[in-house]
């Protein structure tokens, strides 16, 4: 079991372009973990598209069913002109395509060279980003959500449905700060579920972002503190979130309840 993660270097990076195999270990093996690593083209565009066109109609049929309620919570506030989701959860088990994408040989066995063999989806994320005002993520650290028995035993796979980059809002890491604590959290009042870590004390940490081209996946471990910006551009960043736990690992303490029945064994 490997308990950090090291950032790609560019010899990886030019071998991956070139369509080589890469070792995995080539990413762990550092002086210094930094708590990410990105694969730069693991997916084909096609699988991307097809990706994006699933996700465009699961959310209008999620737009149509949806209550007043939820709309608060789901709808994203930052643009003024559109209706349009912000985020929709679980579509390792609500859709068909992400649940064979969750299972997929080259992205599970990637994941299971950073935590270990054996491994289950306990919760995804699709979020859409959109263009002209998709509003940011503030920093956390996914492990204060879940509480894992084990704290190296999770990783966060966020594959990127389109370009990523600085001008719509990609995910900005801290390095090695999963080597620290985990950091206490508060949500907003009118944002409940928006756990997050306080302004004063991010203020202090140097965040760098983590461009992600389209197919690429980020790997995240789950202390790694980490937040995404305001998308300013005229493109969307769309993007799904697979939480992967090795299997002998639990939610001991989780900051949110997690339906059991949403777990996906992969391995």
């Amino acid at each position: 079991m490997t308990a950090n993660f090291a950032s790609q270097n560019s010899k990886t990076e030019n071998q991956q372009c070139a369509g080589k195999a890469v070792a995995w270990a080539d990413f762990v093996a550092r002086d210094k973990a930094d708590g990410h690593a990105t694969i730069r083209r693991l997916f084909p565009l096609e699988r991307m598209n097809e990706a994006i066109a699933n996700i465009s109609g699961w959310a209008e049929e999620a737009l149509a069913a949806m209550s007043e309620e939820k709309r608060r919570w789901y709808l994203d506030g930052g643009v003024a002109d559109a209706t349009v989701l912000r985020k929709l959860d679980n579509p390792h088990m609500n859709r068909p395509f992400f649940t064979a994408l969750a299972k997929d040989s080259g992205l599970v066995g990637h994941v299971e060279a950073l935590i270990g063999v054996g491994v289950s989806v306990y919760f995804s994320q699709i979020f859409f980003k959109p263009p002209h005002g998709g509003g940011p993520k503030p920093a956390h650290q996914d492990n204060f959500y879940f509480g894992p028995s084990d704290p190296e035993g999770v990783v966060t796979a966020w594959i990127a449905l389109d370009d990523a980059d600085e001008e719509n809002g990609c995910l900005r890491y801290a390095r090695a700060t999963q080597l620290g604590p985990v950091l206490p959290h508060a949500a907003p009042e009118s944002r409940p579920f928006d756990l997050q870590i306080d302004e004063a004390e991010v203020a202090r940490i140097e965040m760098r972002a983590a461009p992600v081209p389209k197919g690429g996946v980020s790997f995240h471990h789950g202390g790694t503190v980490h937040r995404s910006g305001d998308n300013r551009s005229n493109r969307w960043r769309r993007a799904c979130a697979f939480h992967y736990v090795r299997n002998d690992v639990v939610f001991a303490t989780p900051a949110l309840p997690y339906d059991r029945s949403l777990v996906l064994q992969v391995t």
